[in-house]
């Protein structure tokens, strides 16, 4: 196992190592100017070659990669090129406890939704309950989260006023004030994946239920409650510990339309804005993230195989 271990990390560095050389040539090859961008077609050409000169946007690209990556293992991350050129870093750690607490509740408000949903839809497939959150699940799929969002603040903020409508308070605040600016945005974000949650669940357990030892569980005596969650449930978690997996990722790379709704700057707001211009240091360390997140979250995802499935080993 832990041969295995050290073996996925090595690779889950390999892959972060690839993305990032891959967005870094890939920036440069779109068309375009960020000093443009910065400096709207206008102002002395002198002074935007000494800006490129000084940003060392002048050097041949393979020289800025080598630079770029000799910090990179150094843990610096370069500086933004507009404004006060904040350090890339300094960014990111304001970004990413805000995705990470938005990220974080949605997950939640997810399991919470689809859990139950998805075991009693299995259980009493072909009732009025299965047909109820079928319904559900297909309008919480159809909902753009923008959408969603925008009715959330006009009910509960504009209407009712019993939440902010947008900004974002940090947990030392005070946890009403954080949980308060949280929780229309999460619901907003966790409504789509918690109906594809609840379907898989549903399906999974449905493909459980018909198993032997189920049967035989029930023969033995035990309440249905036990067999429900602790020899069918437990079984059925494989698939969708992975589709879990794949959910909080990209929960953390960052819910751009809901963040941008919201107020929120998190690490998907940074990231599109970042794009937009041009600013190659901090899309790159965004990229970075947002890889990391994707690589460990899947080495996590495998991890919990063993916990659920104690006979899944891995060899080296």
């Amino acid at each position: 196992m832990t041969r295995y271990l050290l073996a996925r990390v090595v690779h889950a560095l390999i892959v972060m190592w690839a993305v990032a050389t891959l967005v870094f040539f890939m920036l440069r090859a779109v068309p375009g100017d960020p000093l443009r961008a910065m400096l709207f077609d206008v102002g002395d050409p002198q002074a935007a070659e000494a800006l490129r000169r000084s940003l060392g946007l002048d050097r041949p690209v393979y020289v800025q990669y080598g630079l770029w990556l000799g910090r990179l293992l150094q843990g610096d991350l370069g500086h933004s090129i507009y404004g006060s050129r904040v350090a890339v870093s300094r960014i990111l750690r304001e970004a990413i406890p805000r995705t990470l607490a938005l990220a974080s509740l949605a997950f939640l408000i997810a399991l919470l939704l689809a859990v139950p949903a998805g075991i009693l839809s299995a259980v009493k497939r072909g009732s009025v309950w299965d047909h109820t959150f079928t319904v559900l699940a297909f309008l919480g799929l159809s909902m753009p989260d923008f959408w969603l969002a925008i009715l959330l603040i006009l009910v509960f903020a504009v209407q009712l006023g019993w939440l902010p409508a947008i900004g974002y308070v940090p947990l030392s605040k005070g946890f009403w004030p954080w949980l308060s600016h949280l929780i229309l945005p999460a619901i907003a974000t966790g409504t789509a994946f918690s109906a594809i949650l609840a379907r898989m669940i549903r399906s999974s357990m449905l493909e459980v239920l018909r198993f032997d030892y189920v049967q035989v569980a029930r023969a033995k005596g035990l309440p249905e409650r036990v067999v429900i969650v602790k020899h069918a449930f437990r079984n059925a978690l494989i698939p969708v510990v992975t589709v879990m997996g794949i959910a909080f990722a990209l929960l953390m790379s960052g819910a751009v339309i809901v963040e941008n709704v919201f107020a929120i700057k998190g690490l998907g707001r940074v990231l599109i804005q970042g794009i937009l211009n041009r600013d190659y240091p901090v899309v790159q360390g965004a990229i970075l993230v947002i890889s990391a997140v994707f690589v460990f979250t899947n080495l996590l995802v495998d991890v919990l195989y063993t916990v659920i499935n104690p006979r899944i080993r891995y060899e080296g």
